[in-house]
């Protein structure tokens, strides 16, 4: 297991092996025979001592981890207890229709019980690494690295920013080199039979060229397009010889101690085969952007992964190659033949590889990559699922949970990041099953009002419970649900599809560096209107079963408001669909950074950044500015990067007297100037370690329940203008 830097670890081990003997017994008992009544009190009394022993674990004294476990143990004891309660007492039906839906909802339920227990285990204890620096080595010792930039459609201006950032990289020179690796300007594009296309990808070809020999960069293409990232990496892998390898994706710009901070762990281990870092996003997903629009004040979907999945994982020997802002041993890849090809997720894939060969994975919690989250709503559905056909696909031609050369602990780690992926077949059920009831009156849940009370509802609440405990500075409450809404109807879909046919599923590249010139609708709506609609019209088919048959009233409550819960959230997420307008390229984030203003008469304004991207900055002043729009002055500020002050070329596009404001533009004008810009804007790992820091915070529960009622039916409205208007202009 991998090597354990944190002084309580072996206090932890043994604590929750410990606990885990101890509350067995706990377990059995809830097991035990109890009518609706005493389950209620009981699962009551459970519940109180999860909040206390969930609050513990907010103060660092010593006995958090066992009020952690605890949490954990109870919390899943309910959440069995439910789940035995259910397969001996609810699953009959009058019907076989009736009986169809009774076990499709049971079998949606076992899937998100299993993938919540795995869950638990994964992240009962994130493993908090120290931060190394390569200060403790002499030059000699440092292995030799390819940087390696796989490209397949990116721009010229996107692939600039990101090969700058590589050549600012702190390390060696001698023993640093960078390759761009172009596929879309292979022999093969080139000599396609679309002479258009081939056109493009003859021009790709020169201009890319040209780049790389102006920048000093090497440039690769190949013959043919095989096997999609995977082969293009390993066509440079052929050719190439350093010691480690990094792969950036093509919009991942990497901060100057990136190399500093992850190669220090390949030195001291050489059973580590990967160096894992965040993928950390300089831009909203259309989720943070049209619904929430508070990208800088709640963490992003990625903070979940990054922040607290993966270091649950580096615990258990399991955090996983996520395709970019990684470091690699070329000896290890060797041994199973380069970046693995059989799935289009080919970075887990090869961990997984190597995993079972015994060699180590370390995960470092340090943001110092940014890339680009996808722009659009259809973009970002194009993403998601290709990572879930792709972990499908592991799933049914790796096999994990029979792979013997893996410990248990791993296995464990990897059925839980591929199960999740499986997530839309029990969210359609949990969509359609209330459906089932109020439109069609399938007998789905058999059960009482009293027995829904004492046995599932606190299922629910000790899951949402474990949910904060783990998630709770990283996932918003409800956050995940409308997540796994957006998506589910086209992943299904997806994965179906690999079930049928496992290898049949092709790689495709996420569009990134979108700009929307003007507010749509996204042409993907069309499944979410019919699903509101269905909702809507079974909530008003369960208001008439409320007031003409009170037989089956208390059922119909508990579905109704089941349904209601899914009508909201559906309103709600109505309002990713209406693609916002973004003219701006470059996404601009919060800074801090003290600066200074020199005007065209080397007068010095002293102030501190507002924002700032690698396209300009906004600066708080600490005196009224004399500048105006259209005055080119020079922002003056330290460099991380390049360890120096820069003096930095703007023009002033916007000045506000009276907040003491000015927003700039950069005009870099030299190679020399585009470097320092770049290394002042994105080269800074503390600015980015310092953006995270302040939006993953935790909220109380009701909070982001209020927050999705507040914004759930202003986009239905929206929705309607939008579209008489599209239809008034055909």
């Amino acid at each position: 297991m991998s090597e354990r830097t944190n002084a309580n670890f072996l206090t932890q081990n043994k604590i929750s092996f410990s606990i885990i003997l101890s509350f067995a017994c706990l377990a059995i008992l809830l097991a035990a025979p109890m009518d609706s009544s005493a389950q209620l009190l009981s699962a009551c009394v459970f519940l109180v001592g999860m909040a206390f022993s969930t609050r513990e674990t907010t103060f660092y004294h010593k006995y958090r981890h066992l009020f952690r476990m605890f949490t954990l143990i109870i919390g899943i004891a309910l959440t069995l207890r439910y789940l035995i309660w259910r397969s001996t007492n609810t699953l009959t039906a009058p019907d076989l229709l009736s009986l169809i839906a009774v076990w499709a909802l049971f079998l949606a339920e076992i899937y998100a019980a299993i993938t919540h227990i795995l869950g638990c285990l994964v992240n009962a204890f994130p493993l908090i690494r120290p931060e190394l620096d390569l200060s403790e080595f002499d030059e000699e010792q440092l292995p030799s690295v390819d940087i390696m930039v796989p490209s397949y459609n990116e721009s010229e201006d996107i692939l600039e920013i990101t090969l700058r950032s590589a050549l600012m990289l702190h390390y060696p020179k001698h023993k640093l080199n960078i390759h761009l690796l172009d596929d879309g300007g292979t022999l093969q594009k080139r000599n396609q039979s679309d002479e258009i296309k081939a056109q493009e990808a003859k021009d790709r070809f020169a201009d890319l060229n040209k780049l790389c020999m102006r920048l000093g960069v090497q440039y690769h293409t190949r013959e043919k397009n095989e096997f999609a990232k995977a082969g293009n990496v390993n066509s440079a892998i052929e050719n190439t010889n350093g010691d480690l390898i990094v792969i950036l994706d093509a919009d991942h710009v990497p901060t100057a101690d990136f190399l500093d901070r992850t190669v220090p762990w390949m030195i001291k281990n050489e059973k580590v085969f990967l160096v894992q870092t965040p993928h950390f996003m300089a831009n909203p997903d259309p989720v943070e952007r049209n619904y929430f629009s508070a990208f800088t004040r709640m963490p992003s979907e990625n903070d979940m992964f990054y922040g607290t999945i993966q270091k649950g994982l580096d615990y258990w020997s399991s955090s996983f190659f996520c395709g970019s802002a990684a470091v690699l041993r070329r000896t290890h890849l060797d041994l199973v033949g380069g970046i693995s090809g059989d799935s289009i997720t080919e970075d887990a894939e090869t961990a997984f590889d190597l995993h079972k060969l015994g060699y180590e994975s370390v995960y470092v919690d340090r943001p110092m990559v940014s890339g680009l989250a996808p722009e659009t709503f259809d973009g970002f559905i194009v993403q998601r699922m290709r990572w879930a056909q792709g972990m499908t696909q592991i799933l049914l031609l790796k096999k994990p949970f029979l792979e013997s050369r893996l410990s248990w602990y791993q296995r464990a780690g990897y059925m839980s990041s591929i199960l999740f992926w499986l997530f839309p077949f029990s969210r359609v059920v949990f969509m359609l099953m209330p459906l089932a009831y109020l439109l069609l009156d399938l007998q789905v849940y058999h059960a009482s009002l009293i027995e829904i009370l004492a046995f599932a509802v606190p299922h629910v609440i000790a899951t949402y419970m474990i949910s904060t405990l783990l998630f709770g500075r990283t996932r918003w409450p409800l956050v995940s649900e409308l997540y796994e809404m957006l998506q589910c109807t086209f992943t299904l879909k997806a994965i179906i599809k690999v079930f049928i046919k496992p290898r049949e599923p092709s790689f495709v590249v996420t569009p990134k560096g979108e700009s929307l010139d003007k507010t749509f609708i996204s042409p993907l709506s069309n499944v979410f209107y019919w699903l509101t609609a269905l909702l809507a019209i079974a909530n008003v088919a369960g208001l008439y079963r409320l007031i003409n048959e009170p037989l089956t009233r208390d059922l119909t409550v508990v579905v109704l408001l089941w349904n209601s819960f899914n009508l909201i959230m559906m309103f709600g997420l109505l309002s990713v669909l209406i693609e916002k307008k973004q003219i701006r390229s470059h996404s601009r984030l919060p800074a801090h950074d003290r600066v200074s203003l020199l005007d065209s008469l080397g007068n010095s304004i002293e102030g501190h950044l507002l924002d700032l991207s690698v396209g300009g900055a906004k600066i708080q002043l600490a005196v009224t500015p004399k500048v105006k729009v259209s005055d080119t002055p020079q922002l003056v500020g330290w460099s991380e990067s390049a360890q120096e002050k820069v003096i930095l070329p703007c023009d002033v596009k916007q000045v506000d007297v009276e907040k003491k404001q000015v927003r700039l533009v950069f005009t870099p004008e030299s190679d020399q100037q585009m470097n320092e810009v770049i290394g002042y804007s994105l080269g800074d790992s503390n600015r980015w370690k310092s953006f995270q820091r302040r939006r993953t915070r935790e909220i109380p529960y009701w909070y982001g329940v209020k927050h999705v009622l507040k914004v759930s039916m202003k986009p239905f409205f929206t929705h309607v203008y939008l579209g008489l208007k599209q239809l008034n202009k055909k």
